[in-house]
């Protein structure tokens, strides 16, 4: 059993103490902060991502195992794709971003691949804001970072996230790439899936103006990056990469409120009883207890999103929480928080009658009572209008 967290540690050592011993940690990609940031009121969500506690492995230990993710053929299928896309140095690629993006600038006939590696997600960081200076500073080039490692700050800790690739324009603008294996049929892909694509490059445009604000000088304006991304897609049912330039900036500043509306994990972590720890070996009892711990806010769309959503599902509906109803729903009702003072709302139990959400609730009641009362056997049918 770990030994109890104190209150003064660092940050890092809290979170290394939540998560167990011994335990890696999982890194939070930006498809995670997507879907972190559309549910911004979860601390649960928050503290396990941002402890980089494997979240699948909790809930399968917790007897709720996950079914979100992807299949190991969509990954293979997909790396594949990607491979075709970069080969021969990005010249597909770049191509597309000349086509869709930026047909007044020069075809890229020859571009710079810098060289990314480096130990550590830290070093890989600093490697990639070296290669965006230099990229930038080098006008009239075109550069291909693939897969660059870019750092965001999220509730106070680090994550570091990878695109699968950044291209600079010969005029100094930085444009996100997107690579995806679902299919672009008669030049259109799946809406839902496009949006999800396009929150998670929101997330790689808000990490690469935090690099650019860096890169700032006295003698020179921070470099732009580009708010259309590109999203490259198989055409039709075949292998061939096709492409679309996406406007991301809904998406973008949607995304940066979000983020900046979660409380900071460290004020979650302070609030945590003494011992707590998610590590997914640890007794099925003392796991609950752990997990329940920290409030979750649940919402049906966190099924497509959250591996512990099948967990915070039951409870929610154990709990009679309206949030397992839908956002929409919850929005409605105000103050009324449960199905238990919903259904005494509506029976004039309880509940203020100058309340809106009470009121429509008691009328909608009276009909309800009208409508089951009319189709009891022997009552009278209401008599039809006259025709004249």
């Amino acid at each position: 059993m770990p030994p109890p967290r104190k209150r003064g540690t660092a940050l890092r050592q809290q979170l290394a103490e939540l998560r167990g011993p011994d335990v890696p940690a999982k890194a939070l990609d930006a498809r995670a902060l997507a879907a972190l940031a559309a549910n911004p009121g979860c601390r649960r969500r928050a503290i396990l991502d941002g402890a980089g506690v494997n979240k699948a492995a909790l809930a399968g230990a917790l007897g709720s195992p996950s079914a979100f993710g992807q299949s190991q053929f969509a990954l293979t299928r997909g790396n594949a794709f990607e491979a075709k896309v970069k080969a021969d140095g990005g010249a597909e690629l770049l191509r597309l971003v000349h086509e869709r993006l930026d047909r007044s600038a020069e075809p890229p006939a020859q571009a710079r691949v810098p060289e990314l590696t480096a130990i550590g997600p830290e070093g890989r960081t600093a490697r990639t804001a070296l290669a965006l200076r230099e990229a930038t500073e080098a006008a009239g080039e075109w550069t291909l970072l693939d897969h660059p490692m870019l750092a965001l700050d999220v509730a106070g800790s680090p994550a570091f996230l990878e695109p699968d690739a950044v291209v600079v324009h010969p005029d100094g603008t930085w444009t996100v790439v997107e690579i995806k294996s679902f299919p672009m049929l008669d030049g259109s892909a799946d809406p839902a899936k496009v949006g999800a694509a396009a929150r998670q490059a929101a997330v790689y445009v808000l990490a690469l103006e935090q690099v650019a604000a860096r890169l700032t000088q006295e003698s020179a304006p921070a470099p732009e990056v580009r708010d259309r991304v590109l999203l490259v897609c198989p055409k039709d049912f075949s292998n061939l990469p096709t492409a679309s330039a996406v406007d991301i900036r809904k998406q973008r500043a949607v995304t940066g409120r979000q983020l900046a509306r979660l409380t900071r994990v460290q004020d979650i972590a302070e609030t945590l009883p003494d011992g707590t720890c998610f590590d997914p070996a640890r007794p099925a009892e003392e796991l609950t207890a752990a997990v329940e711990s920290v409030p979750a806010t649940y919402a049906p769309e966190c099924l497509a999103a959250c591996e512990l959503a099948f967990h915070c599902r039951d409870r929610s509906r154990a709990a009679g929480a309206v949030t397992s109803l839908g956002r929409s729903v919850r929005a409605e009702l105000g103050g009324l928080t449960t199905v238990a003072d919903v259904l005494a709302a509506a029976r004039g139990e309880a509940g203020d009658a100058a309340d809106p959400a009470v009121a429509a609730l008691r009328r909608a009641a009276e009909l309800r009572a009208e409508a089951l009362s009319a189709m009891a056997p022997g009552a009278t049918a209401p008599e039809a209008p006259a025709c004249h």
